[in-house]
């Protein structure tokens, strides 16, 4: 898939003022600084469309990007972050929870996951949850080129064999880097194809 348009639409506080539209969703999400708005903007091929900061917890928002005029990329608030107050973090919980629950038109969940660490049980819990909840996800592994080839095979290895303890099949994954480029063309082509199916 080429990206002729990636457009802001809107920043919503609450599902109910999410775009009413029946246009494919694509959300991405996962734990605070996991690399979110670098891979948006790698995917899209525009280096400012989600805002990139050093500092966790910046996406405090449902932001709504449309795309070749034809789907929405979504971008919800990162998970995990500690420096926010409890009540802060299940207010923020309980919208992500919802929107994910009820929007129809989301037709797959992206879940980032940093592969410079070990399988974190808040990403294994919330993998759980999307199975329960019958939300359709796929696992992306950001920050790949942080490691040479053979640790990268390592790290895949071990993530899939932890889930396996709990899960028939492992989901589907790829794999990512915003500095190198990799996995936007294996990404954009899965989006593609759910388009058409």
């Amino acid at each position: 898939m080429i990206v002729k348009d990636a457009d802001f639409v809107t920043s919503s506080t609450d599902v109910e003022k999410c775009p009413k539209s029946q246009l494919p969703e694509y959300a991405f999400i996962g734990r605070s600084n996991v690399g979110k708005s670098s891979l948006l903007n790698m995917l899209t091929g525009r280096n400012s469309l989600a805002k990139v900061s050093g500092k966790p917890g910046k996406t405090r928002l449902i932001n709504h990007f449309l795309i070749n005029k034809e789907w929405f990329l979504v971008d919800l608030p990162g998970y995990g972050y500690a420096k926010i107050s409890k009540s802060e973090s299940e207010k923020w919980e309980k919208f992500i929870r919802k929107y994910l629950l009820t929007r129809q038109n989301l037709y797959c969940v992206f879940l980032l996951v940093d592969s410079r660490h070990e399988p974190q049980k808040i990403d294994l819990d919330f993998m759980e949850w999307l199975a329960e909840k019958e939300v359709p996800f796929v696992i992306v592994f950001t920050k790949a080129d942080k490691l040479n080839k053979t640790e990268f095979e390592v790290f895949q290895a071990k993530y899939a064999e932890k889930l396996l303890e709990s899960w028939e099949e492992v989901p589907q994954m790829f794999t990512s880097s915003s500095d190198k480029g990799i996995g936007r063309d294996e990404i954009l082509d899965f989006i593609e194809h759910l388009n058409k199916s």
